[in-house]
Order: structure tokens, then sequence, then C-alpha cells
């Protein structure tokens, strides 16, 4: 399987581009860590699925966290970027606004089943050509793969982000550095704005207190983490918490199960 050539943003060649009569392209694409896909836009949706690595995507004053066999939906002409938070094997699936599989106007984390894996590794390995019998046979698992999309049980692994630059940076600080525990004060010191207005503006530009924002972060962080396989207690560790059963406990409450469960199911 060959790669194909991006441009610094990750936008494919024209003859990949999605369209009414070949509405859902797979491209591969295998980045280093820290490699970043400056903010772009396109009129297809696209589906990014790491094989393994993790992914940051910025889109909609929002950051999604994507960790390995997981997959996020991007709506056509949303403008977003992308950020690898390890080294990666991605799949980009672009599919035409005309069949976008997914409702809304954000983006949304998804469930990987294993017949979606198996659909995206035989797109993948379909020869890039006119052959009637190869068109048709990547029409039928397009359909397919499209149908699986649609289906897919979304995953709450945003963390909304702020328009105001103070409050922004803030957050930005806490990104980089998610198990530290300074308070509100002390971060209010370091982007020039008051404890007082730094708690209203997190009221007002993201509809939740700066605890709740914190602990939304912490556990969309987690994600990657948990998927390296890295041990529990070394996890909560890195995320700030105290302990390992104070993960797990903030962990199920969000997702509904432990960790070890959440990441078992995707194996």
């Amino acid at each position: 399987m060959s790669q194909v050539p991006l441009t610094h943003t990750g936008a494919p060649p024209a003859s990949l581009a999605p369209s009414v009569a070949r509405p859902l392209r797979v491209v591969a694409r295998d980045l280093e860590a820290d490699e970043l896909l400056r903010a772009h836009q396109h009129p297809w949706g696209q589906v990014t699925y790491a094989l393994n690595g993790a992914v940051q995507v910025n889109a909609n004053h929002q950051t999604w966290f994507v960790p390995p066999l997981r997959a996020i939906w991007i709506p056509p002409l949303m403008v977003h970027e992308v950020r690898t938070l390890e080294r990666a094997q991605l799949r980009a699936i672009y599919v035409d606004s005309s069949l976008a599989p997914i409702a809304g106007e954000d983006c949304v984390v998804l469930e990987v089943s294993e017949l979606m894996r198996e659909l995206v590794r035989a797109l993948t390995n379909i020869e890039l050509n006119d052959d009637p019998h190869q068109v048709e046979r990547e029409m039928h698992l397009s359909a397919c793969l499209l149908d699986e999309l649609a289906y897919a049980a979304p995953l709450p692994l945003n963390v909304p982000m702020p328009r105001d630059s103070r409050l922004r940076s803030l957050c930005e600080i806490l990104i980089a550095d998610p198990a530290s525990n300074q308070s509100l004060a002390d971060l209010s010191k370091q982007v020039g704005a008051s404890e007082r207005t730094l708690a209203r503006l997190f009221q007002t530009e993201v509809q939740m207190s700066f605890g709740l924002w914190r602990q939304q972060m912490r556990l969309a962080r987690a994600a990657p983490l948990m998927a390296r396989g890295l041990p529990l207690s070394v996890v909560a560790a890195e995320l700030g918490y105290a302990s390992q059963s104070a993960f797990s406990a903030m962990f199920k409450r969000t997702f509904g199960q432990s960790p070890t469960t959440f990441f078992k199911s995707s194996k």
C-alpha cells in the first residue's frame, strides 16, 4: 500500500476528492509525532481513523482527542486543524457532502466496529484506477462503510475551547500540562485577568465551571494515554489525580464503564 502525497494542510490530490460518482475515498497517511496539518476546510466530510497513535483535532472552538482504534467525523466545510500527539498511522476517509453519514455541525469521536475496520482496510487496498470491476467493488464497500458510520456510537472526548484570548491561554496551559493542580487564582496571574473575571468567562463562554472544564479535559486526555497501554496508576498521575481509584471512579461516571473495560472493547 503506497502513501499518497498530501499538502501541508493534509489535502489530497484532486483525483482523490470524493464525488457523486465515487462518493467515498480512503487515503493512507503516516505522520510523525507532533506534526501539524494547519487549519483548512474542504467541501466534503472526513473521517480520520487512527490505526495507532493519537491525534488532537481543533475545530469550531473545541478540541477533540482521538485515541487509537477510534475515529473522528469532521463535517463538510468545517475549518479544522489536526496535530499528532505521537507517531500515527491514519486513514482519511473522504465523504461526498451529499452522503454525510452523521447529522449536525460538530465533529464527533466514534467507536470503530470490527466490520468498520475491515471495510477501511479493504478500501485502502483497492487499486486507484477506473477498472469497472474495481469501481463496482469500491461502491459496494463504500455503501457498507457509510452505513457503519451512521450507526457508530459517539464518545464524549471533546473539550470546549473559549474565544476570549485570556481564557483560551489558560486552557492551553492546562491542556499542555493536564497534571497541573494550579488554582484559578494561580493561573489568573499568568494570563492577565482576575480570578473573578475568569470564573465568569468559564460560565459564559463554555457553560461550565473551571473545575468541571478541567475534569472534562483530563478525561479526554486520558483516552490516548490509556490506549497506549499505560498502567492506570501512571495515567492517573499524569492527569493530576490523587489516586488510581479516584481516576477510575471519575472515568466510570463519565463513560459508563471502567477504563479497563472501555479500552478492552476496542481491541
